[in-house]
């Protein structure tokens, strides 16, 4: 056996067969919590003589729980872990109390870009609450500015390119395989200004657009967040939306967490309380990587 007892903390999104797959490193017989604990005192007790702990993004994980919990040698986030910075676990604590982490990333990418243009052609076409012009209109045309331009953004690019949309990126570092695909790098400035619809996808709770930024949006134009929390300041965002009339925002239930009680009341915003990268398919893909992991150890 790799562990002598794995412990699922919370609601880790695990799917058969992968469970038992996952029992079959557990000397002793896993154990398995499907809601999330509420204070630092219940993840300990949950914790207690674990080797080896499964979580989920809902569960933060402290120095000091890592400090109370000695026999803990491997944590597996089964969610995104794309830098230390962003992570729900304290990875420089875990570091130096000899314990390994390891997070999995692009599982949920498919149903988050399906997700984005869903409701792009159900805006466009006035089949929801909202019509994004007087007359029906067509994605083809149009010009969407991506910023992040990973896994999902790539994603993203391809299929707006598939709807016949001119596409514009912004991203750290430029992309020289996309550009040759016709991918059109912008600045942040001249990008708000030109697109119709920007989406962002930036690493957990990464705000790049402030009152500033917002100043530069092109009027009557889209804005979507299906990233891990908030990429823009709430004050400029709400100051943006009140502002520009026929303008709207689109948010699945990450891009609006923690702003979900006041978002989902503001007028043309479309939201949803579900996880767009959190389908079926994609359990199994986490549940695999998780799995991978585990034997990697």
């Amino acid at each position: 056996m790799k562990f002598k007892q794995i412990t699922m903390i919370d609601d880790c999104g695990i799917k058969e067969p992968i469970v038992e797959k996952i029992s079959a490193l557990s000397k002793s017989p896993l154990v398995i919590f499907n809601d999330t604990p509420d204070s630092k005192e219940e993840i300990i007790k949950r914790i207690g003589d674990s080797d080896c702990i499964l979580l989920s993004w809902k569960t933060s994980i402290s120095a000091e729980v890592l400090q109370a919990c000695p026999s803990l040698k491997f944590i597996g986030l089964c969610c995104s872990l794309y830098d230390e910075s962003a992570a729900n676990v304290d990875i420089a604590a875990a570091r130096e109390l000899g314990i390994q982490v390891k997070g999995v990333r692009d599982y949920g990418d498919e149903g988050a870009a399906e997700f984005i243009f869903a409701q792009l052609v159900y805006l466009f076409q006035g089949l929801g609450q909202y019509q994004w012009k007087a007359d029906a209109a067509e994605l083809k045309g149009k010009s969407i500015g991506i910023i992040g331009l990973g896994t999902l953004g790539g994603m993203v690019a391809t299929m707006a390119g598939q709807f016949g949309m001119k596409v514009f990126y912004y991203n750290r570092s430029r992309k020289a395989a996309a550009e040759q695909k016709g991918i059109t790098y912008l600045p942040l400035q001249e990008l708000l200004a030109t697109c119709d619809v920007l989406t962002t996808h930036l690493p957990k709770n990464t705000v790049l657009l402030g009152e500033t930024e917002f100043g530069y949006k092109k009027k009557n134009s889209i804005l979507i967040n299906t990233s891990l929390g908030l990429t823009f300041d709430k004050a400029a965002f709400s100051k943006w939306l009140s502002a520009d009339k026929s303008s709207y925002a689109i948010f699945d239930a990450d891009g609006m967490a923690p702003f979900e009680g006041e978002i989902a009341k503001m007028d043309r915003v479309i939201s949803t309380d579900k996880f767009a990268g959190f389908t079926a398919e994609a359990k199994i893909r986490l549940s695999e990587k998780v799995l991978e992991n585990l034997l990697a150890y």
